[in-house]
């Protein structure tokens, strides 16, 4: 059985979107009934050199619609990155939902040998394979700023786990 660009991506992206969206509600809830300001989720890091609980959903987002635009082969859509609060991160990933919804699968037909390039005409150029692409570099990075994202939630006191994490499947 062969598994398509499309199933191993878009479904995937979506389900942690999805769980990062139910996370920050409960971040946000916990925050208020505990009169906590909320900034101090969303400032709150695992260790002083990484980025904030903000900066690591954004990122997650970049990478989300990037993994889909790319090999989808439409461009990938520009978001400014300004959210400053829990609402905001829920727009965003609203957003990035809204654009990975409107990929139809028949755009990822042969994405697995489209060539993606990374960084195009800039010391940091890198190519790839769509599916080394996806494998190897999109989803390790997508994967790594969404579990971040849980990390820091959960070591600042968010009672959540890994069905939490994992969200609906």
């Amino acid at each position: 059985m062969t598994v398509s660009m499309y199933s191993a991506s878009v479904p995937v992206l979506q389900q942690l979107l999805g769980s990062l969206a139910t996370i920050l509600a409960r971040a946000e809830a916990h925050a208020s009934e505990r009169k906590i300001d909320a900034d101090a989720y969303l400032q709150a890091r695992l260790f002083p050199d990484m980025f904030p609980l903000l900066r690591q959903v954004q990122i997650a987002c970049d990478f989300a619609k990037g993994i889909g635009a790319r090999l989808a082969d439409v461009p990938v859509p520009v978001y400014d990155d300004s959210e400053r609060s829990f609402e905001e991160l829920q727009a965003l990933i609203a957003k990035t939902r809204t654009f990975l919804d409107g990929l139809e699968p028949a755009l990822f037909e042969g994405a697995e040998e489209r060539e993606i390039v990374l960084r195009a005409g800039t010391p940091k150029e890198r190519r790839f394979g769509g599916h080394d692409y996806l494998l190897r570099y999109g989803l390790p990075q997508f994967f790594f700023h969404a579990t971040t994202a849980y990390a820091i939630l959960r070591s600042n006191g968010l009672e959540i786990g890994k069905r939490d994490f994992m969200g609906q499947y």
